[in-house]
């Protein structure tokens, strides 16, 4: 790619270009007239294609022709779709043909928080989590009595202490006692309950829901200590009693977590969920190769990534199970691959359901060609590992965690597993942030930089500029990566995300 250029190509294969900026009718690109406008992010086409016949983008189909398309003509969803099949065409899984050696290691190292049982932490904070629904409330108002904006002088002798966060939810009863739905549920739960960057945490329940706290701690392997502690409303005596001891809990609480110092820490105990929201046609060709690049660095370091969001990888697979160090491993995505089929046909739907409109404004139309995008922020590793939703990483490299496509949920999922960092993708311009785990944002193209740098951490539109490539940008990423790891407050920390973003994946009938 270079400045001079209006239009990307990304391989010789393809049959379509990507628009740098907007082309008028009549602009020449490579010896083809375009016919009429084609917006920034959007395909041209470069050959005739017929209908019914597939159409390459980074030299994979991103799906087919829905009618004749002339050389010149803008491709999106007024005359391309997934075909009469859907999607469902032939896709080479090669279990394991594209692994490679393990990268030689590194050594890099950050200023993390070490706990007393091992693990690190990038963060600091005590957190306050409701069991239901019904909890809320009171555990939101334990952590506002904390907050640095509304009560300055709460947290002003204990320095070390990053905050005290409520993460509430909209679930927990009105569910089976017993089935998927409370699975995860707890599973979700007891992620942030155990996760490094909560130096403390409250639970509090109502008493009567579904998702009894006794239960939980029980199925959880948890129990009630010093650094968790778990209390229902009406066993408290009310909201009001229930607010006073979460209060005067929290205080004790903050003595330890303030004692807590930064020290230098390997790379090697950074987890990496990775994020895509927003995505627009540039996403697959900056932002997501970029963070990919940065993904081998963290891999090369003896760290960990997760790429998440199963329903935005559907028809990009074949890629991913190409890298699994096992059979079994590309089996079991491959199997996540074909629960989401039955689940989404359960409930009317279907994958193509996605892009949203705000993608396909950005230039995707299918969920091929945006899933193609979207595994690039995997990098090259070897896909080490695949988990179910909120389940504990335990393997180090290039990980795979089965989640939904919705930013929060696959995010709260990441945290729960132990994803100590976020790395979110965005070309329309997504708001996000994910207390306890730092959220770095990374724009894909430079107009969203320029209109929206309150929210954006690094532009990495310069690839599409042609001023910067994948590997220099990969680089700067994880660079940025180690400083947030080490306490630089990022654009979402800054505005104050993070609360609010907390939505375990609710399944099953509401009852």
């Amino acid at each position: 790619m270079t400045q001079a250029t209006p239009f990307i190509r990304l391989h010789a294969n393809d049959d379509v270009l990507i628009a740098r900026t907007q082309l008028v009718g009549g602009t020449v690109v490579e010896s083809v007239a375009v016919k009429g406008l084609v917006p920034p992010g959007h395909k041209v086409a470069m050959r005739a294609i017929a209908q019914g016949q597939a159409v390459r983008r980074y030299n994979q189909i991103i799906g087919f022709a829905s009618r004749d398309i002339a050389p010149g003509e803008h491709v999106h969803t007024h005359n391309l779709d997934m075909g009469p099949n859907k999607g469902d065409f032939a896709r080479d899984y090669a279990f394991g043909a594209d692994t490679k050696a393990p990268p030689a290691r590194q050594q890099a190292t950050f200023m993390g928080y070490k706990r007393s049982d091992g693990r690190v932490a990038t963060r600091n904070y005590i957190g306050i989590l409701s069991s239901v629904n019904c909890s809320a409330t009171a555990a939101r108002a334990i952590a506002d009595h904390f907050s640095r904006q509304t009560n300055p002088s709460a947290l002003a002798t204990y320095p070390n202490v990053d905050g005290v966060v409520a993460l509430t939810h909209g679930t927990g009863c009105g569910m089976a006692t017993d089935g998927l739905g409370m699975s995860i549920l707890e599973r979700t739960l007891a992620g942030y309950a155990r996760h490094a960057n909560f130096c403390g945490v409250l639970v509090v329940g109502l008493g009567c829901e579904a998702n009894q706290l006794n239960t939980w701690l029980a199925n959880s392997h948890l129990a009630d200590g010093e650094a968790l502690q778990t209390f229902n409303i009406q066993d408290t005596g009310g909201t009001r009693k229930t607010v006073e001891k979460g209060i005067a809990l929290v205080q004790q609480m903050l003595v330890k977590a303030n004692q807590a110092k930064r020290e230098p820490c390997r790379a090697e105990h950074i987890t990496i969920g990775l994020q895509c929201g927003g995505s627009d046609g540039y996403s697959g060709i900056s932002a997501n190769p970029a963070l990919g690049a940065a993904v081998d660095i963290l891999v090369a370091h003896g760290g960990t990534a997760i790429l998440s969001e199963t329903p935005e990888i559907y028809g990009a697979e074949h890629l991913l199970t190409r890298r699994a160090v096992s059979r079994e491993v590309g089996e079991k995505l491959v199997s996540r691959i074909k629960w989401w089929e039955q689940y989404t046909a359960l409930n009317g739907g279907e994958m193509n359901n996605n892009p949203s409109p705000g993608n396909k404004a950005g230039g995707l139309t299918t969920i091929l060609e945006k899933s193609l995008g979207a595994v690039a922020k995997g990098g090259t590793s070897n896909l080490e590992a695949v988990y179910e939703y909120a389940e504990p990483v335990t393997a180090k490299g290039f990980v795979y965690m089965d989640t939904p496509g919705y930013d929060p949920v696959s995010a709260t999922g990441q945290v729960a597993g132990g994803a100590n960092m976020i790395c979110f993708t965005t070309g329309r311009g997504s708001a996000y942030g994910c207390a306890p785990a730092p959220s770095l944002k990374l724009s894909t193209n430079t107009a969203l930089w320029n209109k929206q740098q309150d929210d954006m951490d690094i532009n990495c539109g310069e690839i599409v500029d042609g001023t910067s490539d994948i590997q220099a940008m990969g680089q700067r990423i994880f660079q940025m990566v180690l400083d947030a790891a080490s306490g630089k407050a990022t654009k979402s920390e800054q505005h104050g995300y993070g609360q609010s973003e907390f939505v375990p994946w609710q399944i099953g009938a509401v009852m």
